[in-house]
């Protein structure tokens, strides 16, 4: 399970949001052999006097904050960020320089997913990769 929440300036959201969320997509997919019919996405359109950020940033600032069960290597939430920081920059012209990126990973049993608890869902997917 994933879920990601996309923070950045409403015109950034309103010009780059089905690329974003692609990019994004995509590289959970190709780094965590995440399905791909499993999508989970919130935009957070902000305005300016609602996200302050360095003078070193530009308007394009984006945050990705993902939330996802334990149990992936290093190693492969690296490359997931590597991806993520290419996809985006490759697919919405966003520098890495405009880009921040948080995995915060809980256990199974802290999260409910459709009226049971994440460790007793029979999952499709490996989460140790």
């Amino acid at each position: 399970m994933a879920q990601i929440k996309i923070y950045a300036l409403a015109n950034t959201i309103t010009q780059h949001r089905q690329a974003l969320s692609t990019a994004i997509h995509t590289a959970l997919v190709s780094a965590l052999n995440y399905p791909v019919e499993k999508k989970f996405q919130r935009f957070i359109a902000l305005a300016p006097e609602d996200f302050i950020f360095p003078a070193d940033r530009s308007e394009q600032y984006t945050i990705l904050e993902i939330s996802m069960f334990e149990g992936r290597s290093t190693a492969s939430k690296k490359a997931f960020i590597q991806q993520l920081f290419a996809n985006i920059e490759q697919q919405c012209g966003i520098a890495p320089q405009d880009i921040e990126i948080t995995i915060t990973e809980t256990p199974r049993h802290h999260w409910g997913i459709r009226g049971q608890c994440g460790d007793e869902l029979s999952l499709n997917y490996k989460v140790d990769v």
